[in-house]
């Protein structure tokens, strides 16, 4: 006897899939490590090349120049190289990686053009070394995250599974640049993946796992943001630090406004977008003359902030001009990316409010490294609302635990500050003026919570395979019968498959004949009681009905289960989880029926 299909062979194929997807996902992850080497090369190349004229590898700041005014024309040139690549090259290389990906993931079913691959990481390596003050980390997961989809169009792979590994190249990635595994496993579940489940978290989690011991062979070892030890913060201190989050939080709020409203005035400008980023490149340029450690990538200024002993005037410059040349560079639209940014200006916010606390109350407990720790946390938490990742990446990346609660309390007020005051985060908005949605929950999938025999039929209507064409015809007519499809069964009950109307009408049928010489030799699709509606709707997908046999493990038909069924069962948990005090009404509560005592009708006409 033949046995019902049921989940478990779809699952048993779908971790199958699982194997190969992460197989692929650890294969971008090792390749996406070296390209990070290669990329972060590069950058110190075009620097010492632009600022020293060496040929060298090895970093040194463009803080320490000694071109005077001439300084002010390197950022120019970078942004005319990369408006040429960007125009005769791929536009899409332009701005700071995260929200290109997360685009191609919600509208394009994550597919990146290949070229991307190739692009990303030189016009960043010229606009950053050049002085661009942004971070190698963006176009490296705009890179990763290019080189995964590549990868995903050559395989024959559904378009979530090209998310998954667009997504663990991203991320694998960011754990390279920083080390930070676990923060990057966060930054897919909170900007890429949308979801949190097993087929995508592992495939993610060993390409993080691989991007970081990669950072471990090629970088350097321990934390890349060193810092003094912090000593665990009273409750005082607590209670400060999360008071820094409120305020950082408005500050990150500022901040996203203005870098978009620079880049609504660079649309206004009567000239064409190839010649922004020289524009953008100008002015840090001009900034950089008077504030040398503004150029650049800068992660040696959050190691000098969290360090506790840089003067207040170099914090300052830090802070606001910055910020004034990250974001004219970030709109004019050149290649880059933002986290640098953000946790520099965050930290410097940190560091300056912890400095002003303490003068007025230096009894309150505040440490200033701490204080920079958790203003370039908080920062990130409320820029981009990436809440886990925002936390996780501070600790990974400077190794302190005495900060945990700090962060915490820091990075909750400002993410509240953040969700209550602005509509959309410094990475979608973008996306979001294009009319792009963006997921910003992760609640339980609702059908995947209930099982079939919740839900089926009270009642249901089963022909019999010895019917004729014609009896069933004329049962239809006389009973004003709508279905679009029925439920074949024999004598003892079993199924015997699905037919659709249209079949018993077609015009060249014998209608002598019976039912059963118009099913095929495999059963239809089915399910059963103990089946996931999930499951259910994903079946009704692929067979292409509007109705299920719901079998016994003796291939007996036990229940009925249409679309209609799962859509009012859907409804009702989906009140119940959203409108908690408003109650079902009774006619809606008795479609939670169990599948015994079941009253099916077996239309059979045969002899009469």
């Amino acid at each position: 006897m033949q046995t019902p299909p049921d989940s478990s062979k779809n699952s048993k194929f779908l971790k199958q899939r699982l194997v190969i997807i992460s197989c692929l996902s650890v294969a971008v992850a090792s390749a996406i490590s070296v390209v990070a080497k290669i990329l972060i090369y590069l950058i110190n190349l075009v620097t010492n090349v632009s600022f020293y004229g060496s040929f060298n590898l090895n970093f040194h700041s463009p803080a320490n120049n000694h071109l005077g005014a001439w300084v002010i024309v390197i950022p120019a040139i970078g942004g005319v190289l990369v408006g040429i690549m960007a125009f005769y090259g791929s536009k899409a290389i332009r701005g700071h990686g995260i929200p290109e990906a997360m685009e191609q993931i919600l509208v394009n079913e994550s597919n990146i053009k290949p070229s991307i691959t190739f692009f990303k990481p030189i016009s960043s390596a010229i606009a950053i070394g050049t002085g661009g003050p942004f971070g190698a980390e963006g176009p490296i997961i705009a890179t990763g995250g290019a080189l995964g989809s590549t990868l995903g169009q050559l395989f024959r792979i559904t378009a979530n599974e090209r998310k998954i590994i667009l997504a663990a190249g991203a991320t694998a990635g960011m754990a390279a640049i920083f080390g930070t595994p676990i923060a990057a496993v966060f930054l897919a579940i909170e900007l890429l993946l949308f979801e949190f489940s097993p087929k995508s978290i592992l495939p993610v989690a060993l390409a993080c796992i691989t991007g970081a011991a990669g950072h471990h062979l090629l970088f350097e070892q321990g934390p890349v943001f060193p810092m003094p030890d912090l000593l665990t913060p009273s409750n005082l201190a607590l209670g400060i630090y999360s008071f820094m989050g409120i305020v950082i939080g408005f500050l990150s709020l500022g901040i996203t406004k203005i870098v978009y409203f620079i880049e609504d005035s660079f649309e206004k400008l009567p000239i064409h977008w190839m010649w922004w980023p020289a524009i953008g490149g100008l002015a840090v340029g001009v900034i950089g003359f008077f504030a040398p450690h503004t150029l650049g990538v800068g992660y040696d200024n959050i190691t000098g902030l969290l360090s506790g002993k840089w003067p207040l005037t170099l914090i300052c410059s830090l802070l606001f001009l910055k910020f004034l040349s990250w974001a004219i560079a970030l709109g004019s639209g050149t290649s880059g990316g933002t986290l640098a940014p953000l946790l520099t200006m965050g930290g410097a916010a940190g560091a300056l409010t912890g400095t002003v606390i303490l003068a007025l109350f230096p009894n309150s407990g505040v440490n200033i490294p701490m204080a920079a720790l958790v203003g370039m946390s908080a920062m990130f938490a409320g820029a981009s609302r990436a809440y886990l990742t925002s936390i996780t990446f501070a600790l990974e990346a400077t190794m302190q635990s005495h900060a945990l609660l700090p962060l915490l309390g820091a990075c909750t007020a400002a993410y509240m500050v953040s969700f209550f005051l602005m509509e959309n985060t410094i990475m979608t908005e973008k996306i979001a003026r294009r009319g792009i949605f963006t997921p910003d929950s992760f609640e339980p999938d609702l059908l995947q919570k209930m099982v079939v025999s919740q839900v089926i039929r009270e009642e249901g209507t089963v022909i019999n395979v010895n019917n004729s064409i014609a009896d069933v015809r004329s049962w239809v007519n006389i009973n004003n019968i709508h279905d679009n499809h029925f439920i074949i069964v024999n004598n003892d009950g079993e199924f015997s498959g699905t037919l659709k109307l249209t079949d018993i009408y077609s015009s060249n049928l014998d209608e002598t004949s019976s039912l059963q010489d118009l099913l095929k030799k495999e059963l239809g699709a089915s399910v059963s009681s103990n089946d996931t509606l999930r499951f259910a709707m994903e079946t009704m997908s692929n067979a292409d009905v509007e109705v299920l046999p719901v079998l016994s493990s003796d291939l007996k038909v036990i229940g009925i289960l249409s679309y209609l069924d799962i859509i009012s069962a859907f409804k009702i948990e989906a009140d119940k989880t959203q409108q908690p005090y408003v109650k079902i009404s009774l006619k809606r509560q008795r479609m939670k029926m169990l599948v015994r005592g079941r009253k099916l009708v077996n239309v059979n006409t045969a002899g009469k």
